[in-house]
C-alpha cells in the first residue's frame, strides 16, 4: 500500500520519515517532490570494473545550468536528505523530467527500510539537456511493510552506502566479494 499525503504527513509526525530540507508545497497526492542537489560526477575511467573502486570526478553545477550529453552516465544527488525508518522509500522520475528525456535512475529506485541519506541518482539523457541545482528532479513514494525488521539498512555493518553526504556515491560494488 502505498502512503496518502495525510499517511506522510503522520508519519513525518510520528519520526518514521525525514526530510530535510521539508516544505510543504513539495508534497503531492501521494509521494514527496526531491530536487536535483548542486553537485554532479562522471566516472574517470572509460572501462569501469566491477572488481574494482572507479574513481568519480565531482563538479558543481553552475547557477546557469550544465548540458548532459547522451552516452554519459551522470551521478547526481539529491539536494534532500532522508530517513525512512518504518516503510520502504522508492524514487521515481517527475514526469516532466521524463518528458525531457532525463532518467534519473538505471536500475535501483527502491530504497531499504532505515536508508538514511541523500539519494544519488544515476542520471542518462537521450538527448543534450540543461538542468539547474534545485530543479525538481524526482519524487519519494512510501509503501507500508508487513511483518517485523531484523535488519535495518542504517544497522547493517556491510551497508555501503550510510555514510552521509551531499555529494553523488560512486558503485561500491566492488566491496562485494564475487
Amino acid at each position: 500500500m502505498i502512503l496518502t499525503d495525510q499517511q506522510i504527513l503522520q508519519e513525518i509526525e510520528k519520526g518514521t520519515i525525514l526530510i530535510q530540507p521539508y516544505d510543504v508545497k513539495n508534497l503531492g497526492t501521494n509521494s514527496y517532490d526531491v530536487h536535483l542537489g548542486k553537485f554532479l560526477a562522471t566516472y574517470v575511467d572509460e572501462i569501469l570494473d566491477a572488481k574494482k573502486h572507479n574513481p568519480i570526478d565531482v563538479f558543481e553545477i553552475p547557477s546557469d545550468g550544465y548540458v548532459l550529453e547522451p552516452n554519459q552516465l551522470y551521478l547526481g544527488v539529491t539536494e534532500e536528505y532522508t530517513e525512512t525508518l518504518d516503510h520502504v522509500p522508492f524514487l521515481e522520475g517527475k514526469s516532466s523530467v521524463g518528458r525531457l528525456g532525463i532518467d534519473i535512475h538505471a536500475t535501483a529506485g527502491k530504497g531499504d527500510v532505515g536508508f538514511c541519506n541523500t539519494w544519488t541518482l544515476e542520471i542518462s539523457v537521450s538527448q543534450k539537456v540543461r538542468v539547474y541545482p534545485g530543479m525538481p528532479i524526482g519524487q519519494l513514494i512510501y509503501f507500508k511493510t508487513e511483518g517485523s525488521i531484523k535488519n535495518y539498512y542504517n544497522k547493517k555493518k556491510n551497508a555501503k552506502y550510510n555514510e552521509r553526504t551531499i555529494k553523488p556515491v560512486e558503485s561500491m560494488m566492488w566491496k562485494n566479494s564475487f
